[in-house]
């Protein structure tokens, strides 16, 4: 491991995610080089002790550790590939968010240009960077992980996924994945209740409690789907999960009834194909074989 009185990094991208990582690195001591394409991003961070870098390659020859976090993957070639000299011998970890191909693209890119490549996967908005319950994910190379523990540690909690770079991406978009849908459905409830009179803010004060116990059950779904088998006792059925009383109340409202056909349909397939007595946790199948 590495501490910081022998680290000299540069952070490459000062949007809201790349400003709050480098501010944690400035905080803890570390010689902090910071860029970013337009100007006057880099102002607070020099306040607080940053050294500005002038160009991309100005930051990559200031620091042996190299951290981007960009718009996208696109932008990270587009800043990268005129410096791919420069970088090599040089250590890269990436937390722009990309796919699983992306990152694993990424990591072969690095690996011919003798860069030593982690990718990364923030769980977290800028104001949790530093803070309790913020949880980045990385996966490619062992060595740069364990090297830079420490500083990957100030951001927030670190787990690494193997030599596979495109683990930490496919966790992120995953765990993403439900989040967002979870979002739809606080929202598609409290459109439902809004002609009612009731505010968003007073429908969050029940879903909050109400979802936040639910969430008891993944375990319970998991260990149902991992064990392959949709007919032990003790599951709701597929027949009783049937969505057609909320779909008529969403329309009664004035609603849309689109997140909710979404999960009627991945029900609705399974019954067709005579499922309709095993356990709702077999619409899994739905979502592994698209239509």
């Amino acid at each position: 491991m590495t501490s910081n009185n022998d680290v000299r990094v540069s952070v490459l991208g000062l949007g809201a995610m790349g400003s709050a990582l480098a501010g944690a690195l400035v905080q803890a001591g570390y010689a902090t080089t910071v860029w970013n394409r337009s100007p006057g991003k880099a102002d607070d961070l020099v306040a607080q002790g940053a050294r500005p870098a002038a160009t991309a390659g100005d930051a990559v020859r200031g620091s042996r550790l190299v951290i981007a976090c960009l718009l996208d993957h696109a932008s990270v070639h587009e800043v990268l590939d005129p410096l791919i000299d420069e970088l090599a011998g040089r250590t890269l970890i990436n937390v722009t968010t990309t796919q699983p191909a992306q990152s694993r693209e990424m990591a072969a890119w690095a690996a011919q240009a003798g860069v030593a490549y982690l990718d990364g996967g923030i769980m977290a908005v800028p104001d949790m960077i530093g803070r309790p319950g913020a949880s980045i994910l990385y996966s490619g190379s062992a060595e740069v992980f364990d090297q830079y523990r420490p500083l990957l540690d100030l951001w927030g909690s670190s787990t690494y996924f193997g030599d596979d770079a495109g683990l930490a991406s496919l966790y992120d978009l995953a765990l993403l994945a439900g989040m967002y849908v979870m979002f739809a459905g606080f929202m598609h409830g409290a459109a439902m209740v809004a002609p009612a009179g009731v505010t968003a803010r007073e429908f969050a004060a029940m879903a909050a409690p109400f979802l936040t116990a639910m969430t008891d059950g993944f375990q319970e779904y998991a260990a149902v789907i991992d064990g392959g088998d949709y007919t032990v006792e003790g599951q709701q059925s597929l027949e009783f999960s049937d969505l057609g009383d909320l779909l008529a109340a969403s329309s009664g409202q004035g609603v849309s009834t689109e997140v909710v056909a979404m999960v009627q349909g991945l029900i609705q397939r399974q019954i067709d194909a005579g499922h309709g007595k095993e356990g709702f946790a077999r619409i899994i199948e739905s979502i592994k074989r698209p239509g």
